[in-house]
């Protein structure tokens, strides 16, 4: 079935919650009256009604007893909990998808039922503009209509890639932590731009858009970053200067080892709930 014939039950309304919604509303993937939330916060559940139209259900079994599909948009610590909760109340049929970071399909699948088609995403932060980076990974039972409803829907507010359950660790070191890593170099730029005589909202501004335009540059053309960076690298200009103390400075190794860090701490949090459970 299409995915706009579908009805949709978000467990949770944090803001990857209301991301969610509000691109799969405005872009018309999927009709406002075929979303249902569930919140623990009747405030959280109010708005949705009223900002974007969807229902909203009294308990998280209400919610997911007409879903076709169920996003558990909750903190991993409960996502355990909340998942044998709705257990009874899921269709037979129903696809479930987790946004919760370092839970796996299997521990999902323990709380849910061998039988249930689950699927694990790792969106970012960016999904808040419609900008995401989204890693998804398909579960056993998860069919090819499951993978290409989930990508529609992770498309609403981004790009959307499918990973081995093994490489999400990795995911979240890079695009997961990633939009961290880019606030800090445009605060460091803007903090340089300051420092040569330029206004800081001026300098935020231009150094905020250069990051922005660069990497559409890149998207678009799909050339190799390499290859833009030469192209705007002159004999003896003012890219080489800037690039030969970024060398010098390290830039490089650092970000690889933010990311290979990052990474690490993933699969370390991954491990210290499996024990806590």
């Amino acid at each position: 079935m299409a995915l706009n014939s579908l009805r949709l039950a978000f467990i949770g309304a944090g803001n990857m919650a209301e991301a969610l919604v509000r691109g799969l509303v405005e872009s018309k993937a999927v009709l406002a009256k075929n979303i249902i939330v569930s919140d623990p916060r009747t405030e959280r559940g109010q708005l949705f009604k009223d900002k974007y139209g969807v229902d909203v259900g009294d308990t998280n079994g209400e919610a997911v007893a007409v879903a076709d599909i169920v996003i558990l948009a909750i903190k991993p610590q409960i996502l355990n909990r909340v998942a044998i909760e709705i257990a009874g109340f899921l269709k037979p049929t129903a696809l479930v998808i987790s946004v919760a970071a370092g839970v796996e399909i299997s521990d999902i699948a323990a709380s849910i039922g061998p039988s249930a088609r689950i699927v694990r995403t790792m969106p970012n932060i960016c999904a808040v503009v419609s900008r995401a980076a989204t890693a998804m990974v398909i579960g056993p039972n998860a069919t090819a209509t499951d993978r290409e409803n989930v990508r529609a829907i992770f498309e609403a507010v981004g790009i959307v890639v499918e990973v081995e359950e093994s490489l999400i660790d990795a995911v979240t070191g890079l695009s997961g932590s990633g939009p961290a890593y880019v606030f800090m170099i445009i605060e460091a730029l803007s903090d340089a731009g300051v420092k040569v005589g330029l206004p800081r909202y001026q300098s935020q501004l231009l150094a905020a858009q250069t990051v922005l335009g660069s990497a559409r540059l890149l998207m678009d053309t799909g050339e190799h970053p390499g290859v833009l960076k030469d192209q705007v690298t002159s004999p003896g200009g003012t890219a080489i200067a800037g690039l030969h103390t970024l060398e010098e400075g390290g830039l490089r190794t650092t970000l690889i080892n933010a990311v290979v860090s990052a990474t690490n701490r993933s699969r370390e949090l991954g491990e210290e709930r499996k024990k806590r459970n």
